[in-house]
């Protein structure tokens, strides 16, 4: 007797094909997801952790580190916050290599200005860690009102050198960064000395570190380097326009991750601040002492 082997007619086979391309068209999306809430979350240890270096470094000096130090008209050395965490954060070598008694573009600290820190880098930002600074003479308010998508404050010619990037920039308060740079009412500005007793609208009520994406151009752990274009903004930013605001600024604070931005408080919380998060909210939180009532839910 013979037997007829069964097979897999072409239509039948090609129903199987389109029932696995819908399965994984479906299956993208959420291992997309899943990827990027991990990275969300390693970007909040990361801000956690520098809450804990400025904790520490509080300690030891009694004050917060300087936005960025400057001892002449040029805003040099320049070095910044972050840079002053350095051995707070299991960076004392690299904090050793660096001459903070000379500027940051000088040649004595080439070697630092090319040192990728990963706690200063979110994972979500995925493009190069170094980056072609921009020569610049002082505030150049690129953002996306006015400039197609992809401008950014390092477009410009000439380039001054390569640097490593920050996705982590500090709060300098509410207002124009340029019309007060040593006068901010946040937490970092230009030779700030603030401790944490001058923070008078409470620790938990008060922004002190939150993210910058590279969008609009590269910011910096090292500070100030005074030929770049923007320089201050580099390492602190404004609460002028609320996070991952369309018509944001250079200086504003944004993100690659979906409707928001993490942020350090000065008590070392970490909170993803929403992109839809009321202004006056938002700019109360902001700044150190400037007695706003105002309600976090």
């Amino acid at each position: 007797q013979l037997r007829t082997s069964s097979a897999f007619t072409l239509v039948e086979l090609l129903v199987v094909i389109a029932i696995i391309g819908i399965l994984v068209g479906l299956l993208l999306p959420a291992v997309q997801a899943a990827r990027e809430a991990a990275r969300r979350m390693q970007c909040s240890n990361h801000v956690r952790q520098l809450g804990l270096a400025v904790h520490n470094y509080e300690s030891t000096y009694r004050r917060l580190p300087s936005g960025w130090i400057a001892s002449n008209a040029h805003g040099e050395p320049g070095w910044g916050w972050a840079a002053a965490l350095l051995p707070f954060m299991e960076g004392n070598n690299l904090h050793q290599q660096i001459d903070f008694r000379f500027p940051i573009d000088d040649s004595r600290n080439d070697a630092a200005r090319v040192s990728v820190v990963p706690t200063f880098v979110c994972p979500s930002d995925t493009g190069p860690n170094l980056f072609e600074i921009a020569a610049g003479d002082g505030h150049d308010h690129v953002h996306a009102a006015t400039t197609i998508a992809t401008a950014t404050v390092d477009d410009g010619m000439p380039k001054l050198f390569s640097v490593s990037k920050s996705n982590y920039v500090g709060m300098f308060g509410t207002f124009e960064l340029e019309n007060a740079p040593y006068n901010g009412d946040g937490m970092f500005y230009g030779n700030s000395r603030i401790k944490l007793g001058d923070v008078t609208d409470g620790l938990s009520n008060t922004l002190m570190v939150g993210e910058r994406s590279s969008k609009f151009g590269g910011s910096l752990w090292q500070g100030n380097i005074s030929a770049a274009s923007e320089p201050h903004a580099r390492i602190v930013g404004v609460a002028d326009h609320g996070p991952n605001d369309p018509h944001s600024h250079f200086e504003d604070f944004g993100s690659y991750h979906t409707g928001g931005v993490n942020f350090m408080r000065a008590d070392v919380s970490v909170s993803f601040v929403s992109d839809n998060i009321d202004m006056s909210v938002y700019q109360a939180m902001a700044t150190r002492a400037g007695g706003e009532a105002f309600s976090q839910e």
